[in-house]
């Protein structure tokens, strides 16, 4: 069994939880939060045997393989660091870092240690992506000529730090790696320039941000992120002879093929959208993998260098 330790209560956590769960050979065994009656209630609530109060305890719990860190954004690096220089194998949550000198610095860390360091992107291990990627790969819609992708949410006031561009707040670092690194992956071709404009008040993060991308020598898109509309989530895919729509792609199941007046609706139901990323880290861990072959480092630091680009750009002082 591959044993997890998880450092946060936030929300993602007993969906993450759910997909150990679901996982053929992983299996939750500690919760850290830095409050240790919610580490206890979350604990209990998801029928997990420790918790604890610190996230170095956790660090220094023998039973823990492996740790999930799901803090809010600022602190993934710290986090991280601990967690690697404690010897512990490491899933990240996105975004990875705040930049990418941070990145480049825990890769190094984990490499150093001998132990596995990945960012979660569950996206790209999803069934549906995998079934768009065979797709484009063999032509069932030509060319890739034009990406699109919408992302809108209007509940970020639930989240305290959201506007507050220090603690990485914001739609960039909240969801721009999703469709930045779900593009390349599906159609296999490198985003080779981006740009974008941003609505946000003096002071504070993004809440709204328009990116324009070239995808490869043949392919533009862009990537929209908004939490104020409310508006279709998803994303499309125009080619030379046809179009792939996924919507909410990033947790999807499900995807539309339209070539000429053929559609082939592709369905792909799971119980968690969390279970196909971990099984892969499980597999990573099991054959002595420090990297993913999916979820590359080098994928990893080209999406965080791109964000800082931007992010510094948009938050000039």
């Amino acid at each position: 069994m591959i044993r997890y330790g998880i450092i946060s209560t936030a929300q993602v956590v007993p969906r993450f939880v759910a997909g150990v769960k679901e996982s053929s050979n992983g299996e939750v065994v500690a919760i850290a939060s830095r409050n240790l009656t919610k580490a206890k209630e979350m604990a209990q609530e998801l029928g997990v045997p420790q918790a604890y109060g610190s996230y170095e305890e956790l660090y220094q719990d023998s039973q823990v393989d492996i740790v999930y860190i799901a803090t809010y954004n600022k602190g993934h690096y710290l986090a991280a660091k601990a967690a690697l220089e404690a010897g512990k194998h490491v899933l990240l949550e996105k975004p990875f870092t705040l930049s990418a000198a941070e990145a480049r610095e825990l890769f190094d860390l984990a490499k150093a240690q001998g132990v596995f360091l990945m960012e979660a992107q569950k996206a790209l291990f999803l069934p549906v992506t995998l079934a768009v990627q065979e797709a484009i790969a063999t032509g069932k819609i030509g060319e890739v000529r034009r990406v699109v992708s919408q992302t809108a949410y209007l509940n970020s006031d639930m989240i305290p730090w959201f506007r507050d561009p220090e603690a990485g707040g914001g739609v960039l670092y909240g969801s721009g790696s999703y469709p930045l690194q779900y593009v390349e992956f599906v159609t296999g071709e490198k985003i080779t320039d981006l740009s974008g404009t941003a609505v946000m008040k003096p002071g504070e993060s993004e809440v709204q941000a328009d990116l324009s991308l070239q995808l490869g020598a043949h392919a533009t898109g862009n990537v929209f992120l908004t939490v104020q509309l409310d508006l279709p989530r998803g994303l499309w895919i125009y080619g030379s002879q046809g179009t792939i729509q996924v919507p909410n792609f990033w947790r999807g199941d499900q995807a539309r093929i339209t070539v000429g007046d053929q559609v082939e609706e592709l369905f792909f139901p799971f119980a968690s959208e969390f279970v196909y990323e971990i099984e892969h880290v499980n597999e990573c861990l099991s054959v002595g993998n420090l990297t993913s072959p999916v979820m590359t480092p080098e994928l990893t630091i080209e999406t965080v260098s791109r964000m800082e680009q931007l992010h510094q750009a948009w938050h000039k002082q």
